[in-house]
């Protein structure tokens, strides 16, 4: 598979970025150092649908270290680092197939290209990959992997939709619902790099503003949290009643999204549903509101719903803020309704990452040593991934943690 990247002259810079990222990455770097004098991967075939940053370029080049051979494509067009993915393929010898702001026809034919590879792992950010290879040739691509890895919630929804219509036909890691991937990843990362993404975007003060998360999982408690910290008043709109009484006891305001609408200057929609935020809530905002999405895909702000109540037009007042004129008021989307942390920022910060892409690293791993005794089903990370992960985690911050006696080892395995 040839690659395509924007331009290979940009290589050096993106090894820079790339070392710079891999610095804050110990966990990783040392599941590398261990890949290579393993290589416990030798001659398996792996393809990744994923952001290509450069976090994930340390991911791909931990894959390589352990002798797999990598594809790489754009798991969101604007999200991709073209000096990243020109190092990849210049400095470290891996197909990639990606080009910032690609057009939909570019992005299937890339997610194509790879399934046509014939892989034998698959890893999925929003199970295109996967969704694709059941699609290709009857599902004989999807019944012919070890197994594959997701890992995002829109994924695992896609993913168990098809599982419960009895089309899976290989065994999915569900790496997102890892106890260090949902703690770490989704609060910590998505937490603090949307705000990122926002205040890049806007260049907005964010004290003394009302500030609407939809969605409380853990994406939602993060940016949440952070909204708070930085000064802004936090409401919460959920539909499941435990994740709103959460929110509620953690001290954040919970209504209706409708009733929110009126209040809100910054809403922030991290659901995994589909719209979310509709024509009903945007004719009851004020003007001026910003409106960005956290989830993975562009589905949960209605942006056709906008552009048919902009009747005196759209223009673009800064880069990837684009204001809707209603006649009466305005309304500014963020990044096209995309993903706002990759889109308008850099992502999760590497030692965010290091832990994600760690348990992707052993994932694929498990799936080498085990992937042909696992049936095709959603199957949960195991939890000794999770936890070498923390270990390896706790190791590289320098902390050390109790350890328990023999005898208390014997009590606690007989009430756990």
């Amino acid at each position: 598979m040839a690659s395509h990247v924007a331009d290979p002259a940009l290589a050096a810079a993106g090894a820079a970025r790339i070392e710079w990222a891999d610095g804050q990455m110990p966990v990783l770097r040392s599941i590398r150092e261990r890949f290579a004098a393993d290589r416990p991967l030798d001659g398996v075939r792996v393809a990744a649908c994923l952001h290509v940053t450069a976090e994930t370029a340390n991911l791909v080049r931990t894959l390589m270290a352990g002798g797999a051979e990598t594809a790489l494509c754009a798991a969101n067009p604007l999200s991709t680092q073209d000096d990243t993915a020109a190092a990849l393929v210049d400095r470290y010898g891996a197909e990639v197939r990606a080009v910032r702001g690609e057009d939909a026809d570019a992005y299937v034919g890339n997610v194509a290209a790879l399934v046509a590879s014939e892989p034998q792992i698959t890893i999925d950010d929003g199970a295109d990959l996967i969704t694709f290879a059941h699609a290709a040739g009857d599902g004989a691509r999807a019944r012919a992997l070890l197994g594959a890895l997701e890992e995002t919630t829109t994924g695992l929804i896609r993913v168990r939709a098809l599982e419960a219509e009895g089309g899976l036909a290989c065994p999915v890691l569900a790496v997102n619902e890892a106890v260090t991937e949902r703690a770490f990843n989704d609060r910590y990362g998505t937490g603090q790099s949307t705000l990122d993404g926002i205040l890049r975007a806007t260049n907005l003060l964010l004290a003394g503003h009302t500030f609407v998360v939809l969605g409380y999982g853990w994406t939602g408690r993060g940016v949440a949290l952070r909204a708070r910290g930085a000064g802004a008043s936090v409401i919460v709109c959920e539909v499941d009643p435990l994740a709103a009484l959460e929110a509620r006891m953690e001290g954040f305001e919970v209504m209706p999204a409708v009733e929110a609408a009126a209040r809100g200057d910054v809403f922030v929609t991290v659901t995994g549903a589909r719209d979310v935020l509709t024509r009903t809530h945007f004719a009851r905002m004020k003007d001026g509101a910003v409106l960005a999405n956290a989830g993975h895909f562009d589905v949960e702000i209605s942006v056709a719903d906008l552009r048919e109540m902009a009747t005196a037009g759209v223009r673009e007042v800064r880069p990837l803020v684009e204001e809707y004129d209603l006649g009466d008021r305005r309304l500014n989307l963020l990044a096209r309704g995309r993903v706002v942390n990759l889109a308008a920022a850099e992502g999760h910060p590497a030692a965010v990452m290091d832990m994600s892409f760690a348990l992707q690293a052993l994932c694929v791993e498990e799936l080498v040593r085990h992937g042909e005794g696992l049936a095709p089903a959603v199957h949960p990370v195991p939890a000794h991934i999770d936890r070498a992960v923390a270990g390896l985690k706790l190791a590289a911050l320098g902390v050390e943690i109790d350890t328990l006696t023999p005898e208390q080892a014997v009590y606690r395995r007989s009430w756990e």
